[in-house]
């Protein structure tokens, strides 16, 4: 399919989402996420092992476009938040590994969109924001993501003051999973993607939705769910193989 605003490539057994509206800062109007929407789908049902989402320009993404947004009234404005909602939402809910690669500035929903990867790298020129709490709309919807990456401490700093945080600050706040020099974001990128990509596929998706089920549930809650995919994740071929090798003392061979 051709998009207009992004666009997708595979590398290997990745795929590469670029956004490409460098000249409007990576802003993500109703059509841009609409765009994303889709190629995640496609993304999805695809053989892909993991999904890295970049940025052309000197912005990684500036967030909602203000001038999709000022002259909707109420339902097209929740229109535009729910479609949001469901990109970040679908992130998480795709079997891929996705990882943000991170260069430039990141602020609002472009903050968000990093807080709702699996993992992110950023470059050390790289700076995050959630800049409504300067003004008169607050990062209302940026805020979910973040307080799930960040906690609520360090998330309603970001969100009250609107004040920029750097990589290093990012990274030890738990928004990224490294900082690099801005020439190695996307070879340091490909690197742990591949890294967490090893073993089996189909073990990991199962894995990954587990843990975002778990993750906001009640210690007790959590645990159970977790027991049980677990339990039942025991019981594929690549669980199976993955005990047989290490009785057998072999590298395990998977057929994902």
């Amino acid at each position: 399919m051709g998009w207009r605003d992004i666009r997708l490539e595979r590398e290997g057994r990745f795929a590469v989402l670029t956004l490409q509206r460098a000249e409007k800062r990576n802003s993500l109007p109703e059509a841009t996420l609409r765009e994303i929407r889709e190629v995640l789908a496609e993304v999805e049902t695809s053989d892909a092992r993991g999904l890295i989402i970049a940025a052309e320009g000197p912005v990684f993404s500036a967030g909602h476009d203000f001038g999709d947004m000022a002259d909707r009234d109420l339902l097209a404005m929740r229109r535009l938040l729910e479609v949001c909602g469901d990109v970040m939402q679908t992130l998480t809910r795709i079997p891929q590994v996705v990882i943000a690669q991170v260069e430039g500035l990141a602020t609002a929903g472009g903050c968000q969109l990093v807080a709702s990867c699996d993992l992110a790298v950023a470059a050390e020129s790289a700076r995050f924001a959630v800049p409504g709490g300067k003004g008169g709309w607050f990062c209302t919807t940026p805020g979910v993501a973040l307080a799930r990456a960040v906690g609520r401490k360090r998330a309603l700093e970001m969100l009250l003051t609107g004040d920029p945080i750097d990589a290093r600050t990012a990274a030890d706040w738990g928004l990224v999973n490294r900082v690099v020099p801005d020439g190695r974001v996307a070879e340091e990128t490909r690197a742990l993607l591949q890294a967490a990509t090893r073993g089996s596929s189909r073990s990991k998706a199962l894995g990954k939705r587990a843990f975002y089920r778990q993750v906001d549930e009640s210690l007790g809650e959590a645990y159970a769910s977790a027991t049980e995919a677990m339990a039942e994740a025991s019981q594929i071929e690549p669980a199976k193989e993955a005990m047989a090798a290490f009785l057998a003392k072999r590298k395990p061979s998977y057929r994902d």
